[in-house]
């Protein structure tokens, strides 16, 4: 980086463009006031709302990193790939992205239908839709925020562990990009591509190295190390995993709500200092 290390980066967080529910503009003011200087919005497949978030973190003089969190099938599981500083008009990006959420409402309509028989219920669709800022990106989020409110859940993610996660009766298995494709997007929008929050997923250690070792393989450079949903030991675990692997680290809440999220912005552990940052291939 051409300034000085950042002393608070957070570079993975939602607003209500995607799963979030704040408005980018609030998400930045949030950001700020929890002492962040180094700030990136990652929304869902979806580049909404950078101009926003942009335009406010430029005002409050915080340096800003457009970002996305991408959708990948890997196996039988869902990956997210957050892609930073990318450039969010190139069309190869654009393109790619649209075909991904293309196919996310048949996705939200069958885990309507599958919730309603389940529960014996009605609305379900409806009823989520009304807390989606971007009703082309309907996701499970959103349905856990409607059981809640109808008092079948005290809390999102008591929702996602009783009916959204594979097994589950509300879960919909779906498709998303392949690990080849959206590397080459990240790679065409000059951006740099990170395994978002590695510990959530349920791969084998085999699994997992193999993984791993496809994303270096496609040009991927860091991992996320210290991530709202990481306990410390999965922390010492992926810090461990990318000296093996030689990734760059990463730092984000993957914030999504006042109310919801288990780390607020800005309030996360350090690096370990025997890390390469991430930010150090930021320019």
């Amino acid at each position: 980086m051409s300034r000085s290390q950042p002393r608070n980066p957070d570079l993975h967080c939602h607003s209500n463009v995607s799963d979030g529910t704040l408005a980018p503009d609030a998400l930045a003011r949030r950001a700020h006031a929890q002492g962040v200087d180094l700030w990136a919005l990652t929304d869902h497949d979806e580049l909404g709302g950078l101009l926003e978030a942009r335009r406010t973190a430029e005002e409050l003089g915080m340096r800003f990193v457009p970002g996305v969190e991408i959708s990948v099938s890997v196996a039988t599981q869902t990956v997210h790939i957050v892609a930073l500083n990318i450039d969010p008009e190139h069309p190869t990006l654009i393109d790619g992205l649209q075909q991904i959420r293309a196919g996310r409402d048949q996705r939200a309509r069958d885990m309507a239908a599958a919730l309603e028989d389940h529960l014996g219920i009605e609305g379900v669709y409806a009823g989520a839709l009304r807390f989606a800022g971007n009703p082309a990106l309907l996701s499970r989020t959103h349905f856990a925020r409607l059981l809640v409110e109808r008092g079948i859940c005290h809390q999102t993610h008591e929702v996602f562990s009783r009916f959204l996660t594979p097994g589950k009766p509300g879960y919909v298995e779906h498709e998303w990009a392949s690990l080849d494709d959206a590397l080459s997007w990240i790679r065409a929008a000059g951006g740099i591509a990170v395994i978002a929050h590695p510990g959530r997923y349920r791969f084998s250690a085999t699994e997992e190295w193999a993984l791993l070792d496809r994303f270096k393989s496609l040009g991927g450079q860091g991992i996320e190390v210290v991530t709202g949903s990481h306990t410390a030991s999965q922390a010492r675990k992926y810090a461990k995993l990318a000296l093996e692997f030689g990734f760059y680290a990463s730092r984000g809440s993957d914030f999504h709500s006042p109310g919801e999220s288990v780390c607020d912005l800005g309030r996360l552990a350090p690096l370990p200092v025997d890390l390469a940052p991430v930010w150090d291939l930021l320019h």
